[in-house]
């Protein structure tokens, strides 16, 4: 006969069993959602929903039977400012456990369980691709100065030497133009050709050589 005897004792030592269920119910206050088996979960919701029957309570002596729980005075202070009220409404239904399907090579029940009141979460606005620090760096120092065109004054007074430089290499220019096409007038244009020739053969028979 089963006479008092509670509970899933997870076959594990009395030692070990209360380390397994205040462990999970430590995370559960820390990260509100956890992932854990449907036996350990069915478990440990019973200590956390005790731990924050004793925040909403908020005396000393409360303060210290979680304490002896939890053993963690920055878990216990957050209990006790921040997790608890957000339940003041609500008169029991701390947890919730949600079932999400089988373990890979045991077939054990997975679920989800989790706190029923959680913290607002702001979601920020979604950062536009290719935006950063270094890139805003990069298109400051890349904007040029806008290129201003030279006012009337500034064109009208030019310097003489500026002025005497454009004229000499222009005038160099026309020189060397007048080199390409000027034309030997004993030979003509016709007999520059066969000179060219001329040449174009004498190269290749000195190569042949």
């Amino acid at each position: 006969m089963r006479h008092a005897i509670a509970g899933n004792r997870l076959n594990r030592k009395s030692s070990h069993r209360k380390a397994t269920v205040r462990d999970i119910a430590k995370s559960t206050l820390v990260r509100e959602r956890i992932c854990t088996t449907k036996a350990k979960a069915k478990e440990s919701r019973k200590l956390v929903d005790q731990l924050i029957t004793l925040g909403k309570k908020g005396t000393l002596a409360d303060k210290r039977r979680a304490f002896a729980v939890l053993c963690d005075h920055k878990l216990v202070s957050d209990l006790f400012t921040s997790i608890a009220p957000r339940f003041k409404d609500r008169k029991g239904g701390y947890t919730r456990i949600i079932p999400i399907g089988a373990r890979r090579g045991d077939s054990a029940e997975m679920v989800y369980l989790e706190l029923t009141e959680k913290k607002e979460v702001v979601l920020s606005k979604p950062k536009v691709k290719g935006s950063s620090k270094k890139d805003a760096v990069k298109a400051t120092t890349k904007k040029a100065k806008p290129k201003t065109k030279p006012t009337a004054t500034e064109e009208k007074t030019e310097k003489p030497s500026d002025k005497a430089a454009k004229e000499d290499a222009h005038a160099e220019a026309e020189k060397t133009h007048h080199k390409k096409d000027a034309v030997d007038p004993k030979k003509g244009k016709i007999g520059n050709k066969i000179s060219g020739f001329k040449k174009f053969f004498n190269k290749k028979s000195s190569g042949n050589k």
